[in-house]
């Protein structure tokens, strides 16, 4: 039987070649929470009474009834990183500086190191590679906060939003305890992601919720708050809602466990249908990405929001598949979205041949052809598993195996691009 990201016969043979090997174990479970205790579970009837085995089906098994705050050290540690992301989100008001100029080209380092130590920490990364995140983390921010600050320049924009990217990589890198060769752990990250947006949305929510109470109550006693607690709260509790998301995905897993799937195949035929409609709108209407450029920017940023439904669907499955309709669905979907890719595709190229090469059309031009082959593949495999009953193992990999060509490309926009259009 099949899991996307593993196969269940291999995780078994996984599991039995490191009973011996605690961290080997550890690794296997972090990488895939889910098919790591499906399998657990059917070979524990063969192995029950090894200490190591009990050990860790009681673990797996046991359903807390309360929230796990980790241990102090590890509680304090998180409290400290949200504590500084709060700080280095007040950084223009502590120093003066335009806020504007701050976050256009510093917001992702907001929280996204924070949130690189964190994992270097919890991973016991080797030291030779937390050099090399602190290098790469240190040479971005330098970078980005010399880039010339010229008025409409397309490169100085492409690299802010790509050094945003830069440092997600930097993240997945620490996630993965510095092994690029780690696919499964690729996959983790991906479902980590889905998590974490789950996680901090509900967290944002509660603090909306909390933020109109609050300042509801003091306008009842002729206090107006609003300023101050905006300026203040709100924004570094902006910046600290991932750092405690993450915290609570890493140390209560069961919280989003069984949350984040249900939602990402609850959306996945949604957005079928939504795409299918809309591209018969699009024809009905007689609107094309061809000639109306926003058109073409909001045509990619739905293409790219669908793509990340297909890939973290298949990130956060981790049962076996039963659901044939669910398999379909994203095959179907992926195959819709290869067409919405050749539509933009084919647009950019159009825009190229009559009016030049420019910054934007360069990055969107390779990022295009870039999705596309990534979806290709996607595709190929889930056809395969789908119809030809292959194996979803191979759907996982053409996902963790790609994800490094959009890294050499993040980092082509981020620190190649400005010099080679010189920085218009």
């Amino acid at each position: 039987m099949a899991i996307y990201g593993i196969n269940t016969c291999s995780m078994k043979e996984e599991i039995l070649a490191a009973m011996s090997d605690h961290r080997q174990l550890e690794r296997l479970y972090r990488a895939q929470k889910g098919p790591f205790k499906k399998a657990f579970n059917d070979l524990y009837p063969d192995i029950r009474g090894a200490d190591i085995a009990d050990i860790w089906y009681e673990r797996l098994n046991f359903e807390a009834e309360e929230i796990n705050w980790g241990t102090t050290k590890e509680l304090v540690y998180i409290i400290m990183a949200a504590l500084l992301a709060a700080l280095i989100a007040k950084v223009p008001l502590i120093f003066g500086i335009s806020e504007e100029y701050f976050f256009q080209r510093n917001i992702g380092f907001v929280v996204l190191p924070v949130l690189t130590a964190y994992f270097a920490w919890k991973n016991n990364m080797p030291p030779a590679r937390i050099a090399i995140t602190i290098v790469f983390s240190l040479a971005a921010l330098l970078f980005i906060n010399l880039l010339p600050d010229v008025k409409q320049s397309d490169t100085l924009i492409l690299s802010c939003i790509h050094v945003v990217l830069f440092l997600w990589s930097l993240l997945g890198f620490s996630y993965i305890a510095g092994n690029p060769a780690d696919k499964r752990g690729r996959m983790g990250y991906l479902k980590y992601n889905g998590d974490l947006i789950v996680m901090t949305v509900l967290i944002l929510i509660a603090g909306g919720i909390m933020t109109g109470l609050t300042i509801g109550l003091f306008s009842l006693i002729g206090l107006q708050i609003e300023k101050f607690y905006f300026q203040y709260i709100v924004v570094s509790g902006l910046a600290a809602a991932p750092v405690l998301g993450t915290y609570l995905t890493q140390t209560n897993p069961q919280l989003v466990g069984k949350v984040a799937p249900v939602i990402a195949k609850l959306f996945s035929p949604l957005v079928f249908v939504m795409l299918f409609v809309y591209l018969i709108a699009i024809a009905y209407s007689g609107q094309d990405p061809y000639n109306n450029r926003d058109f073409l920017l909001m045509f990619n940023g739905l293409l790219i929001g669908v793509m990340a439904i297909i890939f973290f669907s298949i990130a956060e499955s981790g049962t076996e598949i039963k659901n044939s309709f669910n398999n379909w669905i994203l095959f179907l979907l992926s195959v819709l979205t290869i067409v919405v890719n050749g539509v933009a595709l084919s647009a950019i190229i159009f825009r190229i041949s009559e009016w030049g090469i420019t910054p934007n059309r360069a990055a969107v031009l390779g990022g295009n052809i870039l999705i596309l082959v990534n979806l290709l593949l996607v595709a190929w495999q889930l056809y395969r598993v789908t119809v030809k009953k292959g194996s979803a193992t191979e759907v996982a990999n053409a996902i963790a195996a790609y994800l490094p060509v959009y890294v050499i490309w993040t980092i082509v926009i981020t620190f190649v691009f400005p010099f080679l259009f010189k920085f218009r």
